[in-house]
């Protein structure tokens, strides 16, 4: 099969929308809350249930992961969102083990910390892909704490093998202190601090760059910590995080709330398309930086509500009217959602300046790169800038459809398909690649569109 046939064959047609949505969209379990749940159930002595656990790509690699190390996680027989995970007997994680970590961030800066507490070297490899995805700082935080770096490629990528070292017995009186350039991603703040307390003193983090990307999600690893009884401290303002030594426990039982971040697709649906939609079982309160998802919207002209129906309480947003265009606009908290917000800003009714976002470079893919090419191929207009990425909407007549790349990238295929729902003819090349985080992805959007998803709330 040549080239052009295979390109073809792989192209999914994005639904238009014709119509305005009147859809209750149920997201799965949050990707970041059940990668840092599994390793803390990890990191403890009792087994740990898990439930509502996301089960995509990037979970099974992280499960996949952890059982190379010794780990047990069994999934429920009737619901297999329901996972229990059980720690090594003897405390230890098994070494001479070679990992996957496929194309996922969490897996590939979060599981080399583990191997600090392997009974030997353990192997890192991933996607071709994941080789262009920075790693050097929570690989040198590791390195200061006394482990020894193998690289088997470019230093500070995928592949490498991690040596532990031997810890001294004896009792550690202060910390160990750990200086990192965390400026490309909170995943490597993230990593140190899931591990800090397993090692003999604790450690005291140092962030050593000008901007924290993605706070919140560094605030969700310290709260997380917390509940597995860890003393964490965190003073933002030095950029300086504590964690006591000490053991790690979760409760025996754990509830993963809904990705948030994954619901901004069929929410942004909303602006785009008109019309009404929800998803259920929505926090109050939550440390998921998509919980700043709502607020967003409801700045580019959504009506944004929270009704609760039967003890559930749902996100209800209605759009309909002209979408705003928010000038420069910082969204260092929330990163990963400029994706969907930049395809609802392709259709505002003025520019926008996505500030604070500079390290979405290093993601799956070069975002900022992605999203001025895919914007550009249906006819609109955006550059990027030092920081970030300018969107100046143009007049819907200009607007054409197109054959949108994913770049492997999950986010970069869902944005194709909100393109998809007001622009007729989009197509989307690899649309499997949301199976990293919404593995039923393609039925949940026809679901949205359909008449049958048509319905009052649950």
């Amino acid at each position: 099969m040549g080239r052009m046939e295979a390109l073809q064959e792989n192209l999914w047609p994005a639904p238009y929308a014709g119509k305005p949505l009147n859809a209750t969209v149920v997201v799965p379990g949050s990707k970041s809350l059940s990668n840092r749940y599994l390793i803390l159930a990890a990191l403890g002595s009792e087994p740990v249930r898990l439930v509502g656990l996301l089960r995509s790509r990037d979970t099974e690699l992280m499960m996949e992961a952890l059982r190379a190390l010794g780990v047990r996680c069994e999934v429920d027989v009737e619901t297999d969102t329901t996972v229990t995970v059980t720690p090594p007997a003897d405390g230890h994680f098994h070494g001479n083990a070679k990992i996957y970590c496929g194309l996922a961030g969490t897996v590939m800066r979060f599981v080399p910390g583990l191997a600090m507490f392997a009974d030997g070297p353990v192997d890192f490899d991933g996607d071709e892909q994941a080789y262009a995805r920075p790693m050097k700082p929570v690989l040198d935080g590791l390195r200061q704490l006394g482990a020894t770096i193998e690289y088997h490629g470019e230093e500070g990528r995928l592949p490498f093998t991690i040596t532990p070292p031997a810890f001294d017995s004896a009792v550690r009186e202060t910390p160990n202190v750990v200086s990192i350039d965390s400026s490309g991603s909170s995943q490597f703040i993230s990593g140190l601090l899931l591990i800090g307390s397993r090692v003999p003193g604790g450690l005291e983090l140092h962030h050593t760059g000008k901007k924290t990307p993605s706070l919140p999600h560094i605030r969700m690893t310290v709260a997380d910590l917390k509940s597995a009884g860890v003393d964490a401290i965190a003073d933002e303002d030095v950029h300086v995080w504590g964690v006591a030594p000490g053991t790690v426990q979760l409760p025996g039982q754990v509830t993963v709330e809904p990705d948030l971040s994954n619901a901004a697709p069929f929410l942004g649906a909303a602006l785009i398309a008109g019309g009404t939609v929800r998803v259920p079982h929505w926090p109050e309160t939550t440390t998921q930086p998509g919980g700043l998802l709502p607020g967003y919207l409801e700045r580019m002209g959504a009506q944004v509500s929270f009704p609760e129906k039967n003890g559930i309480r749902y996100c209800e947003v209605t759009g309909g009217h002209a979408i705003n265009g928010l000038g420069d606009f910082d969204l260092t908290a929330a990163g990963e959602i400029a994706p969907s917000l930049a395809a609802i800003l392709a259709f505002a009714d003025k520019p926008t300046n996505m500030i604070g976002i500079g390290h979405l470079r290093g993601h799956e893919t070069n975002r900022l790169e992605a999203l001025v090419n895919e914007i550009t191929r249906i006819g609109g207009e955006a550059r990027e800038l030092p920081d970030g990425l300018k969107i100046t909407p143009v007049s819907a007549g200009c607007l054409r459809p197109a054959v949108m790349e994913t770049y492997a990238d999950h986010r970069m295929a869902t944005f194709a398909a909100m393109l998809g729902l007001r622009i007729k003819g989009i197509q989307v090349e690899n649309i499997a690649a949301t199976a990293k985080t919404l593995p039923n992805f393609v039925n949940m959007w026809n679901d949205m569109l359909s008449d049958g998803c048509m319905k009052e709330m649950l």
